[in-house]
């Protein structure tokens, strides 16, 4: 008689125990096994419910449950483990029940309710990894639900685990930031190289020995950076990954694998009276080797001539064939003046610091720079973008006047920008967020994106219009792409905007976790915290949110219910309505 078939399916299986269970039960007998069975009874249970869990087996301080997808095994761990924070915040250390988790997904044999196989062995062995209160988690789980929901990882590289044929990658999940020393980094995770040449250019070296002309040298990048995105065959980081390294001593071949780049650009700047001298340097990555160097002099007025030399050296070291029309678009530059082009380059640097006086001060610039030259697109644009950060952070002045003078400055952008997509970028989101206008914010980056698909300020703006105006899964998938031309971005526009699409859709939990994320990393920034707060009573958890309305308040004493319109992008009716119930409850004056 033919042996029975053996029943194989694809399973998320989550693995856990207990820290030092045996050292709790010979202290405490009693009151572990109480303290456990209302950690289950409370939390646990209701938890694997939520997330449709199947427990497959126990033991004495162990779980093996089942998960209909790796997206809900990752949510429920997550939750779990916060949950156990919040509930051992007062309980002495000695007495704290706390669960080690392990997360794979893999193929598993199926006999009866039970299963077997390195699917579940190696979520077993990835429990034995987790520190006290963590989740490890192998490269497939991460590889599925990264993108699914909001968390951050440690990368502790590959592992060979007891039994394991093959090494497996593991990843710490980060549950307190404060605990992130937990376990080894080798280093950190490489992105994958984009299917074309790719390229990162750093920040040059200011060699002028003017700490105030720093704002001269971070322009010559900026504009070799406009230069190179502009050829559609190159994939370029955006600006402000770039600068993250500014002032640090860097390896390349890192360098490399943090963007996820075949070449890195570097050089310096010289400016002396009224001359300058550029050099650069464009090396491999993967390899460190040096494919090309060279040196550029001339007076200050050639400025422009210089970048289009560098650019046009670079690109001809990655691909000699590259079009004719191409390089000559590349040339293209937004003005001949420039006093006019030195007040934008000092209005951008003050733009990028970010503070509300910093923000006052690059309008000024910007508008001098127009005064001497009214065709110069880029300082309408950037100005435009200032009110909305402006806006966005209780900064205004008077409402109705800066919601006309962002009219009239993307007015002004659409007419003059023809070719300057970074005008037309930011001069669209503020049209959009501002001046409430979506739809004429969308044409305009769209005009953006045409021009430069390589911009991620062109994918920022289209994800952040569509938050609010379309699909929240396009907003997303814009964002996410802006994010990948700038994955170290400081100014976390992108993960903000995408918390807005995902409360759009309706997903509080992974709009909590980013918001959350963003707070922890820019405290002082009041869009997020009111975000973190709508979002936290949202999935019920009224104390926090009340913490983080609270700092918001801190931050901007005079922000209500009845003026909050003002201070945030235009919501559909139904979800502000929604937005202000949940801020009502979390605190925020009428």
């Amino acid at each position: 008689m033919a042996s029975e078939p053996v029943k194989r399916r694809l399973a998320a299986i989550l693995a856990a125990d207990i820290a030092g269970y045996s050292r709790l039960m010979g202290a405490d007998e009693e009151g572990t096994l109480a303290r456990l069975k209302a950690h289950r009874r409370e939390l646990i249970d209701p938890k694997n419910k939520q997330h449709r869990g199947r427990i497959v087996k126990t033991t004495g301080d162990g779980i093996l449950i089942e998960f209909p997808s790796v997206v809900e095994a990752v949510r429920f761990a997550i939750e779990v483990q916060q949950g156990m924070l919040e509930r051992n915040a007062e309980v002495p250390e000695d007495k704290r029940i706390e669960f080690r988790v392990g997360i794979n997904l893999g193929d598993v044999i199926v006999e009866g309710r039970d299963l077997y196989g390195d699917g579940v062995n190696i979520a077993a062995r990835l429990e034995a990894l987790a520190e006290p209160g963590g989740i490890c988690i192998s490269g497939t789980v991460l590889d599925h639900a990264r993108d699914r929901v909001s968390f951050e990882v440690e990368d502790a590289g590959e592992r060979a685990l007891k039994n394991i044929a093959r090494p497996v990658h593991v990843y710490s999940i980060i549950i307190d930031p404060r605990r992130r020393q937990g376990m080894p980094r080798p280093q950190e995770r490489a992105l994958a190289l984009p299917d074309r040449p790719s390229i990162a250019v750093l920040p040059f070296q200011n060699m002028g020995g003017d700490p105030e002309q720093e704002y001269f040298s971070d322009g010559v990048v900026e504009e070799i950076i406009t230069a190179l995105s502009r050829m559609r065959w190159l994939f370029v980081i955006a600006r402000n990954s770039s600068f993250t390294y500014k002032g640090r001593t860097v390896d390349v071949k890192q360098v490399g694998r943090e963007l996820g780049v075949r070449y890195v650009l570097e050089g310096s700047v010289r400016r002396a009276a009224n001359r300058l001298r550029i050099t650069g340097q464009l090396i491999d990555a993967l390899t460190g080797a040096h494919l090309w160097a060279d040196r550029f002099d001339g007076a200050l007025e050639d400025v422009f001539e210089l970048q289009d030399q560098v650019t046009s050296s670079v690109v001809g070291a990655i691909a000699p064939k590259l079009e004719h029309a191409e390089i000559e678009r590349a040339k293209r530059k937004p003005t001949k003046d420039l006093d006019a082009y030195d007040y934008y380059l000092r209005g951008m640097a003050s733009t990028y610091r970010g503070a509300k006086e910093d923000v006052g001060e690059a309008l000024q610039l910007f508008h001098k720079a127009i005064e001497l030259d009214p065709d110069f697109a880029s300082p309408y644009g950037i100005a435009a973008w200032c009110y909305y950060w402006r806006m966005t952070n209780g900064w205004t002045t008077g409402r109705q006047e800066e919601v006309s003078e962002v009219n009239r400055l993307a007015g002004k952008v659409a007419q003059l920008g023809n070719e300057d997509a970074v005008a037309l970028s930011f001069g669209g989101i503020a049209l959009g967020l501002v001046a409430g206008d979506l739809e004429g914010g969308v044409a305009l980056v769209d005009r953006a994106l045409a021009l430069n698909p390589n911009l991620a300020v062109a994918w920022y703006a289209s994800g952040g219009l569509r938050a609010y105006f379309d699909a929240p899964d396009v907003a997303i998938e814009h964002l996410e792409r802006a994010m990948r031309l700038s994955p170290l971005d400081p100014m976390f526009f992108m993960r903000a905007l995408t918390v807005v699409a995902h409360f759009r859709a309706d997903r509080y939990d992974e709009a909590r976790l980013l918001a959350e994320k963003i707070c922890r990393e820019r405290p002082n920034w009041v869009a997020s915290l009111r975000m973190a707060a709508a979002c936290n009573v949202l999935t019920g958890r009224l104390n926090e949110a009340r913490r983080f309305i609270a700092r918001a308040l801190h931050l901007d004493p005079g922000q209500r219910i009845s003026n909050l319109k003002d201070r945030i992008g235009p919501y559909p009716p139904e979800d502000f309505a929604k937005f202000v119930e949940a801020l009502r409850k979390a605190g925020l004056p009428e």
